[in-house]
């Protein structure tokens, strides 16, 4: 067998630090929240700019690339994607946050590859092989070293697991819905329609009296800033162009970086610690993560390139 050409390995390397530098991008995107959230940023104000400015952002750089959009069902089908299933956990993962540890709805978040697992064998008829119960298994030890072993809001620990609920229903779903569609128009209609849900119920809420909370300092305008350009646009686009080098199972394996990412500054940016049993529980969690990706899967496969909508 030849050997690899270079311009295959320097594409390699190209891809693995895309996909590096997108799951770092998502991974702060917890730590900007809680610097939005204390310059006086309440929740409906964040995700409305969040999607309005990262939604225009990538409809732009969708037209500039002269990406084909979808139409018919197929364009409906996407726009419930975004006003329900990403509304539903945009809202669950950011409310989270302001009731348990950065660090621990990231990992909880990150439950969601076993929630696809779960529902690829109930409802996509995959099946479930010892290897993935025995992952699923460990996944589940792991959350409940995590939940059972620190300290965090019920509310927080219960909303955290409810996006991961969610956002593995949205895959599942979204991964017959988008078949054929372009990554980038998928993304950019998800994002839109969110943006119009939020703008309209921040309408709503300023005609009755009780408009949504912006930022009320330069460090919290940046941070929700910094939301919609590195957290949204910067980590979507180059989650999608790592995936086409690097290809579905690779990707998903480095994308695991996320929640380490997110641990990790808010340690360092937050003052936030884990307990033992909670870092036990990390790891638990993620091992049987990159142990599911290692077993393959069809609904895995077709819903990677979805992966990159949070």
């Amino acid at each position: 067998m030849p050997a690899p050409s270079s311009h295959s390995r320097a594409d390699t390397l190209r891809g693995a630090l895309l996909v590096a530098l997108s799951a770092s991008a998502f991974g702060a995107m917890a730590i900007f929240g809680r610097y939005a959230y204390a310059g006086g940023a309440d929740v409906l104000g964040l995700l409305t700019l969040r999607f309005v400015i990262g939604g225009a952002l990538l409809a732009a750089v969708a037209r500039r690339r002269g990406v084909t959009w979808p139409r018919g069902r197929t364009l409906w089908g996407i726009v419930a994607m975004g006003a329900l299933g990403y509304v539903g956990q945009s809202l669950c993962y950011f409310i989270a946050l302001q009731h348990a540890q950065a660090s621990l709805v990231a990992l909880l978040l990150y439950l969601y590859p076993a929630f696809v697992t779960l529902l690829a064998a109930l409802w996509l008829g995959e099946r479930l092989t010892p290897v993935k119960g025995a992952a699923l298994v460990l996944c589940l030890g792991g959350s409940a070293l995590m939940v059972g072993g620190g300290h965090g809001e019920p509310l927080g620990i219960a909303l955290a697991l409810t996006a991961a609920v969610v956002y593995s229903l949205y895959i599942v779903v979204g991964a017959r819905v988008t078949h054929g569609v372009d990554p980038l128009a998928t993304t950019s209609i998800v994002c839109l329609s969110a943006a119009a849900v939020f703008c309209t119920v921040s309408i709503v809420r300023t005609l009755s009296g009780a408009p949504p909370h912006l930022p009320a300092t330069l460090p919290a305008w940046a941070a929700l800033v910094a939301i919609a350009l590195v957290s949204t646009v910067t980590a979507m686009l180059a989650f999608f162009a790592g995936l086409t080098r690097l290809g579905a199972a690779r990707t998903s394996m480095l994308s695991t970086l996320e929640p380490v990412v997110t641990v990790l500054l808010a340690a360092v940016l937050l003052g936030e610690r884990l307990t033992p049993l909670q870092w036990a529980g990390g790891v638990a969690v993620l091992a049987a993560v990159l142990w599911l990706v290692r077993a393959g899967g069809g609904a895995h496969d077709e819903a990677v390139s979805l992966e990159a909508n949070l």
